[in-house]
């Protein structure tokens, strides 16, 4: 089974469950981008509980379509050292921070022009840290979800959403694919944060939580 989906920034942890049960994964690259979306930000959870880190993007709020591939990242805005220091203040602590942060901080070091760029290197080393060796590919033209999808597609386009409530049948909690863990904050367990929330808890035993 192929999956086909839009490329996030630093996915929920339920994205990397699905893909253990993918034969590749198809990432689209035709589509229009969209606002308020993974697609540019992602959930971590802070001493102040669930908070968003977002990258501001050029003209993300014209009016006229641009295609997800072809959006810029407005490094006007000093993003980087923000995100930076807020998982180094949130995730610094935790056991497994070290291990990863300076394959993550080459990226931003690289400042690609693109959004997809970007997400699609960070895409790539979280693979690594799962040891999925899915084969990637990239859409050639955009077509809209429907019932003449081929069978051995499943269609993931905004299955994840930062504004989806929880309840819905097809949200990470409803499915359960991913079992809780001890989190750095707490008390209790917060479903849908980003898979850096994961494997700086859990390090190289991350997969286990995928179920």
């Amino acid at each position: 089974m192929l999956i086909i989906s839009e490329l996030h920034y630093h996915p929920p942890a339920a994205f990397f469950a699905a893909l253990l049960r993918a034969d590749g994964l198809v990432l689209e690259a035709r589509e229009n981008y969209r606002k308020q979306t993974y697609r540019n930000r992602c959930l971590i959870r802070t001493a102040q509980g669930v908070q968003p880190l977002t990258v501001p993007v050029v003209a993300g709020n014209r009016a006229e379509k641009v295609r997800t591939s072809d959006i810029e990242i407005d490094y006007r805005q000093h993003w980087i050292h923000r995100h930076w220091r807020t998982l180094q203040t949130a995730y610094g602590n935790s056991p497994y921070f070290e291990y990863y942060a300076d394959y993550l901080h080459d990226i931003y070091q690289q400042k690609p022009v693109l959004l997809f760029d970007l997400n699609l290197a960070f895409l790539r080393l979280e693979l690594r840290c799962f040891r999925l060796t899915l084969p990637l590919s990239f859409t050639t033209a955009y077509h809209a979800p429907g019932p003449l999808a081929p069978a051995d597609l499943l269609d993931r386009r905004d299955w994840l959403s930062p504004k989806a409530s929880g309840a819905g049948p097809d949200s990470p909690a409803a499915c359960g694919l991913v079992r809780p863990y001890p989190q750095v904050f707490g008390p209790g367990f917060e479903p849908g944060l980003s898979i850096l929330d994961l494997l700086f808890a859990q390090g190289p035993a991350a997969g286990s939580f995928l179920g």
